[in-house]
């Protein structure tokens, strides 16, 4: 007796039930050769509450039981029976277990090149590009719209043999804006001013220069990557550092209104002469004196 507890395999017949079909009788009825027959694949283990039958494409029939299987919950035993006509003997010919419509599932399975991710490739990986990749077309057949595809087009065989198409260039211009280094980046939004204005900024040519271009500032946070014309960052060219006293200092008033010292004379003021005492008077206050 054939049986198998693996998931089924593209050409094991799966119960359809959405049919409409009923089972044949004889094979409908036959619920306890088809519980014997999953117990024994079971290794002996109780097998669960009975499901009920699906018809299958030639005659055939699958009973369904929970399986109480560790680590396949809501998972069932499906045992496919069938018989060589009316009045025959019934027989298994398969069993296996089968995902209910509550069963713990592995996810889909998703083609590896669709599951890399930007920063999967390592050193000595090798990732092909999808022929009918939809960034990529044909140098011949480049739009006229991005200068440097258009050189390389005027002599066909003789350049690259396909570059960016116009979905290609969108696509990474947007990745690009979105990125650490656009314009909504913390770096740019607290920046003295934009890459655009900075003697280190090297535009890249085609029809990206006007957006996108190349930091040259080994000092700078994203020299050899491209950037934002709008991206900036605090080593810009043109910085100026306000060397100036943080500290504001008043300007020194003097007020002469407040200094004791007499005013200077003019050339024209006369000066005024002490009057002197007479000298017999003075003799005679020093006699008083005495």
């Amino acid at each position: 007796m054939p049986t198998s507890n693996c998931p089924p395999s593209a050409d094991h017949a799966v119960a359809d039930p959405t049919s409409t079909a009923a089972p044949d009788p004889e094979l409908a009825a036959a619920v306890e050769v088809a519980r014997a027959a999953a117990i024994e694949e079971a290794g002996g283990e109780d097998v669960g509450t009975y499901v009920g039958v699906e018809p299958e494409s030639g005659g055939a029939a699958t009973h369904l039981f929970d399986a109480n299987v560790p680590g396949y919950r809501g998972w069932r035993w499906a045992v496919t029976v069938a018989h060589a006509g009316a009045g025959e003997a019934v027989t298994i010919s398969e069993v296996v277990l089968l995902p209910g419509p509550d069963a713990l599932t592995a996810p889909s399975w998703v083609p590896w090149q669709n599951r890399v991710q930007a920063g999967d490739l390592g050193v000595g990986d090798l990732l092909p590009t999808n022929p009918g990749d939809a960034r990529l077309v044909p140098a011949y057949q480049a739009e006229d719209d991005d200068e440097a595809v258009a050189e390389v087009a005027t002599d066909i065989g003789l350049g690259r043999v396909r570059v960016l198409s116009r979905l290609g260039r969108y696509d990474a211009a947007d990745r690009w804006q979105a990125g650490d280094f656009g314009p909504e980046s913390d770096m740019a939004r607290s920046a003295p001013d934009h890459c655009g204005t900075c003697g280190f900024y090297l535009s890249v040519a085609g029809s990206m220069r006007a957006a996108f271009g190349v930091c040259g500032n080994e000092f700078a946070p994203a020299d050899g990557r491209i950037v934002h014309v709008e991206y900036g960052c605090g080593a810009h060219s043109e910085v100026e550092l306000d060397t100036s006293s943080p500290v504001p200092v008043s300007e020194l008033v003097y007020d002469d209104t407040t200094l004791d010292v007499e005013p200077a004379l003019t050339a024209d003021e006369p000066v005024a002469e002490e009057a002197e005492e007479p000298a017999d008077e003075a003799v005679a206050e020093t006699a008083t004196d005495e």
